[in-house]
């Protein structure tokens, strides 16, 4: 089928449910390609989306329906993930490798989904290989509905910030170290929106109040975020709004969101935008600016310090960061209204990290399971009643202190039971997970080892609902989930080479009721690759 063809019979199949549906729809047409890119000075292959380094900001509403034609013009097949997009009931659009066949080069995919129930922060990027590395990223905000109380005052202005370590090598490059079995350097910088330092200026009025939404889109380190002379008071964590303190520096660790405001209360002048790596060496140090509209100089004296391997700074900022009970979310009801304290869990999930050798080549794991890819989609091959693709209860729901191997790590789940998951670090780094299709409760974290007894230091009142936990080194996080959405979920590390090496696995949240009020029938314009081919969706 023609690019042509394909986005008619899409945006026909949209056209007609326009007709009977009251929720927006908003349309997007990007092209993907490569360009040159010189982010710390040298020359190198990025991925643009529409020509733009990062990608264009996704501007939607609670509830809206996004239309996002992809027209792949790279030399290789590619996806587009939507980090923290819920994509109820409707898995098939999650766009990783588990759930959406690859756009071939020099064809389109027509995402179809709706921010359903959401308001927040979040970002979108490429999913497959290490396209991440080269760009094809971008911010997603979603607004509150009109008529749905905001806990603060609207900003004078809402710039989207994405932050994150860089390399001056080719994705494909890096790519090929961890294909030849070996771990990847440490990264050469960092950026502030696809700028090394002082390239990214964000202006402001004498005055004013504005809202900065940054995302940790980077590959690997923990960021810390301030401004000189300027304290930032949290208002937002990945579609949650937070009690609201004051912070004069963040932690945002890989894959995670914040929403910040920010008051321009100082003479004016520039000032700086620091970023830096925490628990990494070196330390590395990024710089944009802040500059007012009535500036009397540039940015001057030293840049402001953060903090660089403090643990416990850093775990007790983040126990700090609680769910504002009495605001609305994305309906009018407070966020408080849902006791996730008062709910028994009935299943305990326990999540363990670990890195060794397969094979002779480096490999990650959980549970012992180093995730090994298929040829064909695990959700498609789940709706198709394809054998031998995957195996429900690849990786166990506990460590076994098995050697690591390779599978395709397949974890089952019901629908609409209550689990509590545990990520326990026993390496030396900071870790951060990502849950593809759910926010989860983060009631507790803490040193050492997790034990029953630990869940009496667990926050059963106010824990931050949020997509992306960071677990720091020798610990662990604990979450309360609300399984309410059917499909195939991706659960990963962030960091991004142990990702592509198999640190992740698929979470088959299931029922066998086969009505839609459950979960969406596969889309019309699926594409079918593997062992799917030939198969057919549904009618047009």
């Amino acid at each position: 089928m023609s690019i042509n063809l394909a986005v008619c019979v899409a945006v026909g199949a949209v056209l007609i449910a326009i007709a009977t549906a009251e929720d927006p729809y908003r349309f997007f047409d990007w092209n993907v390609t490569y360009g040159d890119i010189y982010p710390l000075g040298v020359r190198q292959q990025g991925i643009l989306i529409n020509g733009q380094f990062p990608g264009p900001t996704i501007h939607s509403v609670t509830n809206d329906n996004l239309i996002i034609n992809v027209i792949n013009s790279l030399d290789e097949p590619f996806l587009i993930s939507w980090n923290g997009i819920q994509q109820r009931r409707n898995s098939f659009e999650d766009g990783v490798y588990g759930t959406t066949c690859p756009i071939p080069p020099g064809k389109n995919f027509t995402y179809i989904m709706q921010v359903k129930d959401q308001i927040g922060s979040f970002y979108y990027f490429p999913s497959l290989g290490f396209h991440k590395a080269a760009g094809g990223f971008g911010g997603i905000r979603i607004l509150s509905r009109p008529r749905i109380p905001v806990p603060f005052d609207e900003p004078a202005d809402d710039f989207t910030v994405l932050i994150g370590d860089w390399y001056k090598s080719n994705h494909t490059d890096l790519k090929a170290i961890l294909d030849r079995g070996h771990k990847l350097p440490n990264p050469d910088g960092i950026l502030i929106n696809g700028h090394g330092p002082n390239g990214s200026t964000f202006t402001v009025e004498q005055g004013k109040t504005y809202r900065l939404r940054i995302s940790n889109v980077g590959l690997q380190n923990s960021l810390n975020f301030r401004i000189q002379n300027h304290r930032m008071k949290l208002v937002e964590v990945e579609g949650t709004h937070t009690v609201q303190q004051m912070y004069s520096s963040l932690d945002i660790h890989c894959g995670q969101s914040y929403s910040v405001l920010i008051t321009a209360d100082q003479p004016g002048q520039d000032y700086y935008i620091a970023v830096s790596s925490r628990f990494s060496a070196p330390i590395l140090t990024t710089t944009g600016v802040l500059h007012y509209t009535n500036s009397a100089g540039k940015v001057s004296g030293p840049i402001p310090g953060g903090p660089t391997i403090q643990v416990d700074w850093s775990l007790n900022q983040a126990r700090s960061i609680r769910t504002n009970l009495t605001a609305s979310g994305p309906r009018p009801n407070p966020q408080g209204s849902y006791h996730y304290g008062m709910i028994n869990t009935s299943r305990t999930i326990i999540i363990q990290s670990s890195a060794g050798r397969v094979d002779g080549k480096q490999r990650y794991g959980l549970n012992g399971v180093s995730f090994k890819p298929t040829d064909t989609p695990l959700k498609l091959a789940d709706y198709f009643n394809i054998g031998g693709v995957f195996r429900v209860g690849s990786i166990s729901d506990r460590p076994q202190g098995r050697r690591l191997h390779l599978d395709t790590a397949v974890m089952g789940a019901d629908y609409r039971t209550f689990v509590e998951i545990v990520f326990q670090n026993p390496e030396d780094i900071v870790q951060s997970y990502h849950l593809d299709g759910y926010q989860f409760f983060v009631v507790g974290m803490d040193g050492g080892v997790w034990s029953e007894a630990s869940r009496k230091g667990y926050n059963l009142h106010d824990g931050v609902a949020r997509s992306t936990i960071q677990v720091y080194p020798k610990s662990w996080s604990a979450l309360y989930v609300p399984l309410d959405n059917v499909g195939m979920w991706n659960v990963r590390t962030e960091f991004w080479a142990r990702q592509y090496l198999g640190q992740q696995f698929y979470l088959r949240v299931y029922t066998n009721s086969g009505s839609i009020r459950d979960e969406f029938p596969i889309p019309k314009n699926a594409r079918l690759c593997g062992r799917a081919t030939g198969r057919h969706t549904r009618p047009l």
